[in-house]
């Protein structure tokens, strides 16, 4: 079994064979306001479960399905925000960069480069955002095996980067469905370094608007997320809003704020199980 480094991101560390961590937020910076809500949620479960955080939130969505849709504040305005939020509420933050011009700004806020989907096999970005000294999670696009993330990971290596968490999202099934392949995770793990699932955005059906309530199906999170503790994964990747149904992006598969802390207690059981039939199996 290949040895996977741990990545320690202020005070979470992923990848280090104990605590499962957590990055969640709103899919999108919508006003300061909710996005101190959700912060101030999260910090709730934080501290009533011990679970180490990472707030997201998105300063530009860049793949909506229409020019229509709300892509967020934008660089400027969106990394004004998270710099608040990481502040005010003592949390280390993330968010996307899609192109290599965004990573020198933004690796000024974050504390981790997220790395789209779509975009994770984009050479000159990921140099680019490894040569920051930032850490960088690169979320597995939805049609590239799990073993091909090997290239992007050695591209990231290449420019001197080696704090790399890999996320699973899953994969095309068809047009428009997603599938999550379990063994993926145990598969992206043999490169090395941490593994997140991202719970949220496998319940997306894409190709039907986000705010459509046909454009996710959220009742599936509470599953694939005990799932994915049962499979081994380093951390959790969960969207969250106080209000999903109003949310200007994801809004059909964002989880209610309210709802984080009954699902985090039972996946944290089912990770504690599964160490202990680890521990079992050693000794």
């Amino acid at each position: 079994m290949t040895a996977v480094r741990s990545v320690r991101v202020g005070d979470v560390v992923f990848g280090a064979g104990g605590k499962i961590a957590l990055i969640a937020g709103p899919c999108v910076i919508e006003t300061l306001d909710i996005c101190r809500r959700a912060a101030e949620g999260i910090c709730r479960v934080r501290d009533a479960l011990g679970v180490p955080v990472v707030y997201k939130c998105s300063y530009r969505k860049d793949n909506r399905s229409s020019p229509d849709h709300y892509e967020g504040p934008g660089l400027d305005e969106g990394l004004e925000v998270l710099a608040k939020i990481r502040s005010e509420f003592d949390l280390p933050v993330l968010s996307d960069v899609h192109t290599p011009a965004q990573v020198g700004p933004a690796a000024e806020v974050l504390d981790i480069l997220q790395i789209p989907a779509y975009l994770s096999q984009q050479t000159e970005l990921l140099r680019t955002a490894a040569a920051s000294g930032v850490p960088v999670n690169v979320k597995k696009g939805q049609f590239i095996a799990p073993e091909d993330m090997a290239g992007t990971v050695k591209k990231i290596e290449a420019a001197g980067g080696r704090g790399i968490l890999l996320t699973e999202r899953g994969s095309s099934f068809g047009y428009r469905n997603l599938v999550v392949d379990f063994r993926s995770l145990q598969i992206l793990a043999r490169h090395g370094y941490p593994v997140v699932f991202d719970v949220t955005h496998s319940v997306r059906v894409y190709g039907t608007p986000s705010a459509d309530p046909a454009g996710g199906t959220p009742e599936h999170i509470p599953l694939l997320a005990r799932c994915a503790a049962a499979a081994g994964c380093d951390a959790l990747f969960i969207e969250t809003h106080p209000e999903p149904s109003e949310a200007l992006c994801d809004a059909a598969s964002q989880l209610r704020l309210s709802d984080l802390e009954g699902l985090l207690r039972r996946v944290l059981a089912i990770h504690e199980a599964r160490l202990e039939g680890e521990r079992i199996e050693e000794g």
